[in-house]
């Protein structure tokens, strides 16, 4: 007995000459997300911290501004979809990529590597950093806490893609996808989504609130690597 699979098609909007994804989608909605909340995340530091850029002078190097963030943002975006793309390609199917090398860059398809992914995002933060002379913990805190979000919509659109499905199984609530071999799996992208994605989210914004916690760099990024090791 297993659960039917919801067939969502995985394009949400189709305008003949281009088809939108739920996938690339779900990148936008993270980025958009992601970058607000950094900037509350920045704004509760410099209070916490004291920094004020009228009246200290390196004040704008320890708090970074929305338009910091912002332009962060579209490095981040490079970093993640080179090195998440890169990372699946070199990861899941190199085979299949070095008999279609033209299929390397169609990312609308689908087809992203985490392991890529945060090599890529911590490449784009260091670099970042060291361009505008920021902290690179400071940065990577911010960016650890958002990072959830990310993952929580990512593996919402592998399911909607029927990709990256877990081990057969038996259990009540198992899933039979398309273009499998017809056992019943766990649906692991939801518990993915559920745990890496929204608990890890909430734990770290608990964690934001503390005052102790965003005055020392690092906290943030360490609460994210032991929570998503977990």
């Amino acid at each position: 007995m297993a659960l039917e699979y919801p067939m969502i098609d995985p394009v949400a909007l189709d305008l003949g000459i281009i088809q939108i994804r739920w996938y690339a989608l779900a990148y936008i909605a993270a980025f958009l997300l992601g970058w607000r909340y950094v900037v509350l995340l920045a704004d509760r530091r410099a209070r916490l911290m004291g920094l004020d850029p009228k009246t200290q002078p390196d004040a704008s190097r320890m708090r970074p501004s929305a338009e910091h963030i912002g332009d962060l943002v579209s490095w981040m975006i490079i970093g993640v979809i080179i090195g998440g793309r890169l990372g699946y390609v070199a990861f899941y199917q190199p085979g299949y990529y070095l008999d279609n090398p033209m299929e390397i860059v169609q990312v609308w398809r689908g087809g992203m590597a985490f392991h890529g992914g945060f090599l890529g995002a911590i490449a784009a933060i260091a670099l970042y950093a060291r361009r505008h002379q920021l902290p690179v913990l400071v940065i990577g805190d911010f960016v650890a806490a958002a990072a959830p979000l990310g993952l929580l919509l990512g593996r919402l659109a592998n399911f909607i893609n029927a990709e990256l499905f877990g081990r057969a199984t038996d259990v009540p609530w198992a899933m039979v996808f398309p273009n499998s071999d017809g056992l019943p799996r766990h649906p692991s992208q939801l518990y993915q989504a559920g745990l890496e994605g929204l608990a890890l989210f909430v734990i770290l914004a608990i964690l934001a609130l503390l005052p102790q916690v965003l005055k020392r760099p690092g906290l943030l990024c360490g609460g994210f690597f032991v929570g998503y090791g977990v």
